[in-house]
């Protein structure tokens, strides 16, 4: 797996993300600019864990032989404290299918084991940058 961003000419601070075969965007919002075209890095990074949550949750379902039809994930941030190192994410699932009471107790837990939601909140991420001036 291979990401490769660079700037485009649509905005001042537009992004286009291309990771493998696949193209996104970023952007930044700045009130005093019109710079709302994409998600911005904290919204990418937020909607990562949207999908790992959404597509474990229907492989295991797949698995156990448990009726998910479908869910929906629902994000709300709270960064007024990532300053001083809390970055707070509260997730609101919903489970559609013919559910009994124990399998949505089941895919909650699971929810929570999530390889995206144990790299967020159980490792220490190693970032090495380095920088050279384009030919």
């Amino acid at each position: 797996m291979s990401v490769f961003l660079t700037q485009t000419e649509e905005g001042q601070y537009r992004q286009r993300i291309t990771i493998d075969r696949h193209t996104l965007f970023a952007d930044a919002r700045v009130d005093h600019i019109d710079s709302d075209s994409a998600p911005n890095p904290h919204d990418l990074y937020d909607a990562s864990l949207a999908a790992c949550k959404a597509i474990t949750l229907m492989m295991y379902a797949e698995r156990a032989n448990i009726p998910l039809e479908g869910i929906d994930v629902g994000i709300v941030r709270d960064s007024s404290e990532e300053a001083s190192g809390t970055y707070r994410l509260q997730v609101e699932l919903e489970l559609k299918g013919a559910l009994e009471e124990s399998q949505r107790s089941r895919l909650e837990k699971v929810a929570e084991k999530c390889p995206l939601h144990k790299l967020m909140t159980s490792v220490t991420t190693v970032i090495t940058s380095s920088c050279k001036l384009a030919e």
